[in-house]
């Protein structure tokens, strides 16, 4: 209910956004505008659902398929600026919003999604969809709104309706609670250095980073080490002290396993037994089942043939590569066996021996604003973009920043906000968003709002962000996503950027391919303070090294694809009392993961599953690895890297059409023919 005496009019969610390009007005908006906002919006959201369902006219595209499709505009807009938020630069206060938020929004999608008078409407438009004279995008959104609501459970019986009102209401409660503890269980660790001494082995610029930390945390004089990704990672790659590298790591892969307010294991096993009793109500075998119905991958054991094709190979090179760190303990007079917070720090030094290469050689080339750079050069040379920094358009950050974003012939195309470095109020790792989906409205084109956030390492006195090799393959992927939201085409909501999970990678991860290109390097790699191009020497080595510890990176992400897919196939009773943890173990034995290596994500602090937008679709990842790498392939074989014909089919294809063509037929189209698993195994070194 609206607050007595609230003026939705002083609300700025609540009015047009009187803005630069309609942005998000984030200095007019407080937390106090949240809740009254999601509850006008969700009343004009159901009246707009009780007039399609009211119409005594026969159902129609337009009066109901059409109709649909454009309801909920205002709790669209509400949402996207709260949840956007609330990933970005949260607080307290948000939090308990969400709270309040989250079983409040569970009833209200429930009441649609399973509004049985709503899914008559569709289906006899559906059953009655080839006389209707649609055109082709017009047929699809009328599949897919129909199959959305039948997998929904809009034909089910009242009963089980009901029951899965209350499983989706608890879901939706236990994925946002597993979320909120492990932001905190990231943010409560803080390894406190106050000896000189043991800061050996660490590069200036890692110390100078820890001594800023330390001062913001009123620590002036000592040095603090987080489990943000900037601050652990270069900690384990480099600090001497074995016993300090253990403790962080602990602190890094115990998250949500400490049996305190924050450990998210009960609330992990409930939520398998929930998404099983939803599955199965839904006519499905197991979660897994009902999720990759409608992927590329069909069904599990796809899923699990193809993780094998890459886990031997894979786990091959990891103990090849565990046995050269275990000689350099031993050529070195260390007493003790590799252990998983040594993996790194050895890492770096077989780097080192082997190709004579080390992050801190390379960084100075990789300025935050270099990176962002050849970024903005990569879709300029693909696709005639131009990037113009718009100081006067709102940020919600003071380190966010601003673009709009032009088409080759200067007409407006999008805006796009960077937000590049952590903090308390972010969760941790890097994903893309958008603030407003590109959309049309009566013909004309509502241009997209979109987002890209990251972790990357802070600047430190007088020196800029200066990121590592994986940070600047992270923004090149994020910023491959952002391209993908630039130009989804499609003249309903439903339809636009409408893409299989395991194909929605493929537009990020081809990026990562340009970032590493000689040519490429050449053209936004130069040395912060002279400005001096990378050198031949270190291409040469970026090149030599491509292949360097990737069957530990192939193991521990795949270890934790089968991790996520065994939880998903697995057959618990609803009496069963599920020890998560040695069910991990279970599933890790079962596989023969070495005990050097742990999977990319434990169970606990899984976040990819903690929702539903990658349970059951971890794998995704390396699945649109095959794709991406043969999609690049493409290009390289082409011999131009921007070749224009392939950038427009693959905009056209692949970014933009997916209102028509989906997974494979969009693939197909582009390229020709089916992707090859070859070019990935070569570009990991796996074959």
């Amino acid at each position: 209910m609206l607050m007595s005496g609230y003026k939705t009019e002083t609300n700025p969610l609540l009015k047009e956004f009187d803005t630069p390009f309609g942005v998000p007005p984030f200095h007019l908006i407080q937390e106090s505008h949240y809740m009254p906002a999601f509850e006008e919006a969700m009343k004009q959201h159901k009246a707009e659902i009780d007039a399609i369902i009211n119409n005594k006219s026969e159902p129609t595209f337009e009066n109901t398929i059409l109709a649909y499709d454009n309801a909920g505009e205002l709790l669209g807009k509400v949402s996207s600026v709260f949840f956007g938020l609330r990933g970005a630069n949260t607080n307290d206060r948000m939090t308990e919003i969400a709270r309040e938020l989250t079983p409040k929004m569970s009833v209200h999608n429930n009441e649609i999604r399973l509004n049985q008078e709503l899914f008559e409407r569709f289906k006899k438009v559906y059953e009655k969809r080839n006389s209707l004279n649609l055109n082709e995008e017009q047929m699809i959104v009328v599949e897919k709104i129909y199959r959305d609501f039948e997998r929904a459970g809009a034909a089910l019986p009242k009963d089980k309706k009901e029951k899965l009102k209350s499983i989706n209401e608890r879901m939706s409660m236990i994925s946002l609670t597993l979320g909120d503890n492990l932001l905190k269980e990231t943010n409560n660790f803080r390894l406190v250095i106050d000896n000189e001494k043991d800061l050996a082995g660490l590069p200036a610029p890692v110390i100078a980073a820890a001594a800023d930390a330390a001062k913001a945390a009123g620590l002036e004089g000592k040095w603090v080490i987080t489990l943000h990704n900037p601050s652990w990672i270069p900690f384990l790659q480099n600090s001497s002290r074995r016993y300090l590298r253990e403790k962080v790591y602990k602190a890094y892969y115990t998250r949500g396993d400490n049996n305190n307010e924050f450990d998210n294991k009960e609330l992990f096993a409930e939520l398998m037994k929930l998404r099983l009793e939803m599955a199965n109500i839904l006519g499905f075998n197991n979660y897994a089942d009902n999720f990759l119905d409608i992927q590329m991958a069909q069904k599990p054991e796809n899923v699990y043939n193809f993780l094998n094709q890459l886990w031997k190979p894979a786990l091959e090179r990891a103990k090849a590569e565990r046995a050269q760190m275990q000689d350099i303990i031993n050529r070195e007079g260390g007493n003790f066996k590799l252990d998983s917070w040594d993996w790194w720090y050895y890492a770096e030094k077989l780097r080192k021996e082997k190709y004579d290469l080390d992050d801190a050689e390379l960084k100075p080339y990789f300025s935050i604003e270099n990176v962002k750079n050849g970024n903005f050069l990569l879709a300029q040379k693909l696709f005639g973009l131009q990037f113009v920094k718009r100081p006067e358009i709102p940020v919600y950050h003071e380190e966010v920043e601003a673009y709009e974003v032009l088409e080759a012939d200067g007409s407006h195309l999008a805006i796009l906000y960077i937000d590049p470095h952590p903090r308390p109020g972010k969760r941790g790792g890097a994903w893309c968003g958008s603030y407003r989906s590109g959309s049309y409205k009566d013909s004309e084109r509502i241009s997209p709002v979109v987002t890209i956030v990251m972790n990357f390492t802070r600047p430190t006195g007088d020196q800029p962000a200066l990121l590592t090799w994986s940070e600047t393959n992270t923004y090149f992927h994020e910023f491959g996503h952002a391209l993908h939201n630039f130009f989804a085409e499609g003249q309903y909501k439903r339809t636009a950027r409408s893409v299989p999970r395991d194909f929605v990678e493929l537009p990020s991860q081809i990026c990562e391919n340009w970032a590493g290109e000689p040519e490429m390097l050449k053209m936004y790699a130069f040395h912060y303070k002279n400005g001096e191009p990378i050198p031949d020497k270190l291409i040469d080595k970026i090149s030599k090294s491509s292949h360097f510890n990737q069957g530990f990176k192939t193991v521990e992400y795949v270890a934790a694809s089968f991790l996520d897919m065994d939880w998903h196939t697995a057959d618990f009773l609803k009496t069963d009392k599920i020890d998560v943890n040695a069910f991990e173990k279970s599933s890790m034995r079962k596989i023969g993961l070495i005990d050097e290596i742990i999977p990319r994500y434990r169970t606990t602090y899984f976040n990819h599953i903690f929702g539903t937008g990658y349970a059951a679709g971890y794998y995704v990842y390396i699945w649109a690895g095959v794709l991406d790498s043969d999609a690049f392939a493409a290009f390289k074989e082409s011999g131009d890297l921007f070749n224009q014909e392939l950038a427009s089919k693959f905009r056209k294809y692949i970014l933009g059409g997916n209102n028509l063509y989906e997974g494979m037929d969009a693939y197909v189209r582009f390229r020709g023919k089916e992707p090859a698993i070859d070019p990935l195994l070569e570009r990991r070194g796996l074959k």
